[in-house]
């Protein structure tokens, strides 16, 4: 139970201002199916979060930093572009719930790829090795903190337009990429 409870309050402390919780409130406001964003989520964190509490002590002495800021590095950048383009369907129509599904689904366990909230998992997993108590913990955290912004969302986007939405959120993505990037430099240097 301690590691459950450990693990439900690392996560949900990292996970609230992190930037998948803004993508969880960008996808929000896109779809506009708030239940298919939620299951979403939950799919993408089971498999991230069990895979990482499995692998916590292997990534830790495999795989250089450098190679992990490399790839973060790339992956905020294409996500910073991606979130400025805007959607081919007209603002009035509703992607279906399988469209939404799948791309939080996928989006998500991409960003989650050597996110802090990823890389405590593997902490957690190292430290307790109970792989099911920190994947249910650290899911349900992730899932109390991505859920506020997922059902308030509805609320706030009509006061926020979806330009400002994109631009606020492709900020942060670009801004973890340069962070990751000068991490990359710096390691070089």
């Amino acid at each position: 139970m301690h590691a459950f409870l450990t693990s439900l309050a690392i996560i949900f402390l990292a996970e609230t201002g992190d930037k998948t919780q803004l993508l969880a409130f960008s996808l929000a406001h896109r779809f506009r199916r708030p239940w298919a964003v939620m299951a979403g989520i939950l799919v993408a964190t089971l498999v991230n979060h069990s895979l990482s509490a499995c692998a916590g002590s292997w990534v830790a002495v495999h795989v250089p930093a450098v190679v992990v800021s490399a790839l973060l590095a790339l992956s905020f950048l294409a996500f910073g572009v991606w979130v400025l383009i805007p959607d081919s369907l007209p603002e009035r129509e509703k992607p279906s719930h399988v469209g939404a599904f799948l791309t939080t689904t996928w989006l998500f366990f991409l960003t989650e790829i050597g996110d802090k909230t990823q890389l405590a998992t593997m902490a957690l997993g190292a430290e307790y090795r109970s792989v099911l108590a920190i994947t249910a913990g650290t899911t349900l955290g992730m899932l109390l903190a991505d859920g506020i912004v997922v059902f308030l969302g509805g609320r706030i986007r009509n006061w926020l337009p979806v330009k400002w939405i994109r631009i606020a959120t492709a900020t942060v993505f670009f801004a973890f990429g340069a962070w990751s990037a000068a991490a990359v430099i710096h390691h070089w240097l």
